[in-house]
């Protein structure tokens, strides 16, 4: 039976990606619980995420380098426990910090509820020798966990940002006109944090070649930096049907209206995947040293739209941040550019469970 509470405290800090899986969770148990007030503590730049949000949903964005140390965390539980009479913690991140955010929660009663990451699985997963190859949980169910384990009711009505509407068009009015009749718009996202998640730039330039020499074909291919701006400078070739998203610095809310206009979208094992579940964008997505089993696939997202090599070392890790231990990164350059096309050319695959790899053992 589900307990009510007035004012529910939820905390996940780290990356994009991280914060993008929480939202159709929190939006849900926002939706279910329309007299509770909920509160999303996170860093600076994600808190962009939570486009239209619930009425009942506050986020709290701080610079984390403010509350440095035991007493900087000691700072801000006594702040948000005195300002806004939080009743009940949701701890959707589990380290140093948040832990400690909920000792001192419970120290003034506060009853507190933590993610479970099964990290011993992960570790397991991804070992050198004898990897147990099993799904893990999917990441946004670990956080359902949590308001479950905490007696919050969810709903199950979270479609899009947009509900099942699109975003404004005048938003990304300086790149693109609106879509015409009949034109397929691309999204590609094909940048990572780590060299291991990133298929590699003289494969990917072949698919992108493929979709821009389409009639009524459009490709946005989305990046962040001087760096990432050229080299997508360089996969464009100046064609007039390619925008180059890190050269026009939309920002966040933007970018997720125009994906929300796009047909599909190509991205790596990143952020943008997430941002694509968002807004209900099917994404085919490109997996070398991590996997799908670790539970990181985006929200609502289909095994038939993995493009994978089933090779003995994979996954290395889980994050993706480790050296190759062939050194030759053939989880990613193995990966021919036909198969990732051929996935982008097809709508089929779309609704079905069926994971769809090819072998590169060898």
């Amino acid at each position: 039976m589900a307990r009510k509470h007035r004012n529910v405290l939820m905390a996940r800090f780290s990356a994009l990606g991280d914060i993008a899986m929480t939202i159709p969770v929190v939006y849900n148990a926002c939706a279910a619980n329309p007299d509770t007030n909920f509160f999303f503590l996170t860093r600076e730049h994600p808190g962009d995420l939570f486009v239209n949000k619930p009425d009942n949903l506050t986020v709290i964005a701080i610079n984390t380098g403010h509350y440095k140390g035991l007493r900087g965390i000691w700072r801000l539980a006594r702040q948000l426990r005195e300002g806004e009479d939080i009743d009940l913690f949701l701890d959707l991140h589990d380290v140093l910090r948040t832990r400690l955010l909920r000792f001192f929660m419970r120290l003034r009663g506060v009853r507190c509820f933590h993610l479970h990451k099964d990290r011993r699985a992960k570790r397991a997963l991804t070992r050198r020798n004898h990897k147990l190859l099993v799904q893990l949980k999917p990441t946004p169910e670990r956080y359902g966990d949590v308001f479950y384990a905490a007696g919050v009711a969810r709903s199950n009505d979270f479609k899009s940002l947009f509900g099942d509407g699109k975003g404004e068009t005048c938003l990304f009015k300086d790149v693109s006109q609106p879509k015409k009749e009949g034109e397929r718009w691309l999204a590609i996202a094909p940048f990572a944090k780590h060299k291991g998640k990133i298929y590699p730039l003289d494969l990917m330039i072949k698919v992108v070649d493929h979709f821009a020499d389409m009639p009524g074909w459009k490709l946005f291919i989305f990046g962040f930096g001087d760096d990432e701006m050229k080299k997508i400078d360089a996969l464009g070739k100046g064609r007039s049907n390619v925008v180059n998203m890190a050269r026009a610095r939309l920002g966040i809310m933007a970018e997720l209206s125009l994906l929300s206009h796009c047909d599909e979208m190509l991205s790596m094992d990143s952020a943008n995947m997430h941002m694509a579940s968002l807004v209900g964008l099917r994404a085919v997505t490109v997996w070398g040293a991590t996997h799908p089993y670790a539970g990181f696939l985006g929200w609502n997202q289909h095994t038939a739209d993995i493009c994978q090599l089933d090779l003995t070392c994979r996954p290395c890790s889980v994050f993706g941040d480790k050296p190759c231990l062939r050194g030759d990164y053939h989880c990613l350059r193995g990966l021919p550019p036909s198969l990732i096309i051929q996935k982008l050319e097809r709508d089929e695959g779309r609704g079905t469970r069926d994971e769809v790899s090819i072998s590169g053992k060898g």
